[in-house]
């Protein structure tokens, strides 16, 4: 009998392609590519991993083809607004951070979204857009284009385009700047909301909880000193998005301790020097591999 397989849709290219295997690969799960770049299984676990168009995954998901989707917030919000389901969201997944941005000739005159009324814009996410225009009473025309949306005011197309920015080095390139953010995006984990077999559901409550324990890991720092316990309010105040430190008796030593902390946010050189200026010495910063 065959054993039954949870199924995983990622993107087959672009920027999210490499860091959605790299995150199930983190996660502990040993993959394989088929012979053709489609397909992926999973060595140590029943799974199967399929790399379609990044607009597709919604659409697989909602359908029960397949169980899971790692997809820009951006492609799901736009289907939701067009009236899309079947799609539930699990968790933001930290990596692919982007804005949906709307964006112009540097010349452009932006003074709020007032300033678009009787513009014509150009945009791959129509339903977003009409809710921002709506939701601010702009009349706009909206160009929906399927790719290349930055070209648009240059040839004449549109006055102003609604796209994705990350770093803003294609806007810059066509001589273009952003006005208005409509809406932030990253990767997420999405699920279908129709019921799955018991050892499937199992299998995706393990899976999620993977990957939340190596999203927490990711800028999660273990932090080891020795300091004076008089400081150790003024060390607790300093350390980044820790809890309650971990305090440990010195041997030999009634006046200082040993503290351990995990950290959930970035450990700067400024912390550093922070900690060492309020008394403490010795101290280790190492990277955490696996949190759960």
């Amino acid at each position: 009998m065959n054993q039954k397989r949870l199924h995983l849709a990622i993107q087959k290219s672009g920027r999210l392609a490499e860091r959605s295997l790299e995150l199930v690969r983190k996660a502990g799960f040993r993959v394989n590519k088929s012979a053709s770049d489609l397909a992926y299984s999973v060595e140590n676990a029943p799974i199967d991993i399929w790399c379609v168009r990044d607009d597709d995954i919604p659409t697989f998901v909602a359908n029960g083809v397949a169980d899971l989707g790692i997809v820009g917030r951006n492609v799901l919000a736009e289907r939701a607004a067009g009236g899309g389901d079947g799609v539930r969201e699990i968790m933001p997944l930290g990596f692919g951070r982007c804005r949906l941005c709307i964006a112009g000739p540097e010349r452009f005159e932006y003074r709020g979204p007032g300033s678009l009324n009787g513009l014509r814009i150009a945009t791959t996410y129509p339903n977003l857009l009409t809710q921002f225009l709506s939701a601010a009473g702009v009349q706009a025309e909206i160009v929906t284009m399927s790719g290349a949306v930055e070209v648009a005011p240059r040839l004449k197309l549109a006055d102003l385009i609604c796209d994705l920015v990350s770093t803003g080095a294609t806007l810059e390139a066509n001589g273009l700047a952003a006005f208005e953010t409509v809406m932030e995006g990253e990767a997420t984990l999405v699920r279908s909301t129709r019921e799955l077999d018991p050892d499937l559901e199992r299998l995706l409550e393990s899976l999620s909880s993977r990957f939340r324990g190596v999203c927490a890991s990711q800028d999660a720092k273990y932090v080891m000193m020795n300091a004076p316990r008089s400081a150790l309010p003024r060390i607790a105040e300093i350390l980044p998005g820790a809890g309650a430190p971990t305090v440990l008796e010195l041997a030999g030593r009634d006046d200082a301790v040993a503290v351990h902390a995990v950290c959930q946010e970035s450990v700067f050189w400024e912390t550093l020097e922070a900690l060492k200026e309020a008394g403490a010495s010795a101290i280790l910063v190492l990277s955490i591999e696996k949190l759960m």
